[in-house]
């Protein structure tokens, strides 16, 4: 490996799965050292929560994967999992195990809260109705069923910002990751006081909003952190604003994002809002707006359907009438919090192979669905489809998008988007750049392209209708009691 021609950052995922940590060369963007870590995940029945301690271990055993040029490092930047509550005690310890976005219990509470204010009022003032994967919603919900957990907060945080806040030891956020959470208000880019005290929430509980272009802090002495004191520390942001950072993606390009959730998302200048709440009215992390759909299931219930199946998740066989709804945790889009998967039409002779299709058509019907609500109107109807993701990896997924979405497919061949916007970020903030015109001159988004494939009309009616038609059973049965 040749010498860095600019000073090293380092760029950080902290993922539900796992955390990975770029060491990127800032003139080329060429990863010079990585590591990874993973994280556990637990709960049942709707619950999905994580230990925050764990990510910290695991952001030091990835940082130390990456060997000396993680000492060498000038500027680090996080982005992470969105939504997660993280409850801090005085001393800044956890409270209790975070709440991860895809944990869904709060579903009655954010019924309740959108009851209060309207779906109309929430979305003109954070862009959308809080559904359960928000944080506000999540906070609601510990304090109506852990109010001693709620009284021993002290501090309350994103996942991004417990990480950032552990290297630096100030309490700071972002506007991306910010808006998020259900109480920061993307009509004024402030915490929204009539919503937090709706929620039962002090504002003295909440971190500091960073802007794009300021530091979050400087790194601090850590027993068994490979990083050299004072490292500039860029505010991080959230998983979508980071790889959309990563992307340097310009207004108007629309990304599919295929992992263990799926999101469909495009940068805007017009700060989006939605009533409906299928499109999340997010700010990014740069200064504009990060409108965004976006679904629990995706790569990980296809799998899980693959595996029940016995066969390879490339398997797949066409033809037969069969319709699967992979909503093996509920679902946010369409918003069926308490919803199961759902088998229907099938035959005597339908295959194997034929269901597993089925499952990767449901996962990716309602990203579809979405996408024109996250497009501007002056978007290019045939611009590519940017397709990130682990998914974007596998053949099934791609031909899936081609075959149901009609449009042309473009499949970066940079890896770990969500690290790299970081790294880009920590640049931007190094170098006193814009961090997409960082990952522009990276030339990130670079990558083969397919052609369009005429659409299969039959299968996005079937699967349209069977969702239209089975609406009572997929609301799940706390809706029909």
């Amino acid at each position: 490996m040749t010498a860095p021609e600019g000073p090293l950052v380092i760029g950080v995922d902290s993922s539900t799965q796992s955390t990975k940590a770029l060491v990127v060369d800032s003139a080329t963007g060429e990863v010079v050292a990585h590591g990874q870590a993973p994280h556990t995940v637990t709960g049942s029945d709707g619950a999905r929560e994580s230990d925050p301690e764990q990510w910290w271990r695991a952001l030091t055993d990835a940082l130390q994967q990456c060997g000396p040029a993680a000492g060498r490092a000038a500027a680090i930047a996080v982005g992470g999992q969105q939504h997660g509550l993280v409850t801090l005690d005085a001393a800044g310890r956890p409270v209790r195990p975070a709440m991860l976005w895809n944990d869904v219990r709060s579903a009655p509470q954010s019924e309740r809260l959108i009851g209060h204010l309207g779906a109309g009022t929430w979305a003109e003032r954070t862009g959308g109705p809080p559904g359960p994967a928000m944080t506000v919603t999540k906070w609601a919900w510990l304090l109506e069923n852990e109010p001693d957990a709620a009284r021993a907060t002290a501090a309350v945080r994103l996942p991004h910002d417990y990480l950032t806040e552990r290297l630096t030891g100030r309490g700071t956020t972002d506007r991306g990751d910010a808006s998020g959470t259900g109480w920061w208000a993307t009509r004024t880019e402030k915490y929204d006081e009539e919503i937090l005290l709706l929620a039962g929430l002090s504002p003295d509980l909440l971190p500091e909003v960073a802007g794009p272009s300021e530091a979050a802090g400087a790194v601090r002495a850590l027993p068994g952190l490979p990083l050299a004191p004072g490292t500039l520390v860029a505010p991080g942001t959230g998983d979508n604003a980071a790889a959309a950072l990563g992307l340097g993606l310009r207004p108007g390009r629309p990304v599919l994002s295929l992992g263990t959730s799926g999101t469909v998302y495009a940068v805007s200048r017009q700060r989006p809002v939605d009533p409906s709440g299928t499109v999340s009215g997010f700010a990014d992390a740069r200064g504009d707006w990060l409108p965004l759909a976006c679904t629990l299931n995706c790569t990980l219930a296809v799998d899980r359907i693959a595996a029940l199946l016995h066969l390879d998740r490339e398997a797949v066989e066409t033809g037969g009438g069969s319709v699967v709804l992979p909503f093996l945790g509920g679902e946010r889009t369409p918003h069926l919090p308490h919803a199961a998967g759902l088998m229907y039409g099938l035959r005597h002779d339908t295959t194997g192979g034929q269901l597993l299709q089925a499952a990767y058509d449901g996962a990716v019907y309602a990203l579809l669905a979405a996408l024109g609500r996250v497009l501007d109107e002056d978007a290019d109807p045939g611009a590519p489809l940017l397709l990130i993701g682990g998914g974007a990896q596998g053949a099934a997924w791609r031909e899936t998008v081609r075959r149901l979405s009609g449009r042309p497919v473009q499949v970066p061949v940079a890896k770990e988007l969500v690290a790299l916007g970081a790294a880009a970020q920590a640049a931007g903030l190094l170098l006193g750049e814009d961090a997409t015109g960082v990952a522009r001159r990276w030339d990130t988004a670079r990558g083969p392209q397919y052609a369009p494939l005429a659409v299969d009309e039959p299968a996005l009616h079937r699967i349209g209708a069977t969702l239209s038609e089975a609406g009572t059973l997929l609301r799940g049965k706390e809706h029909r009691e």
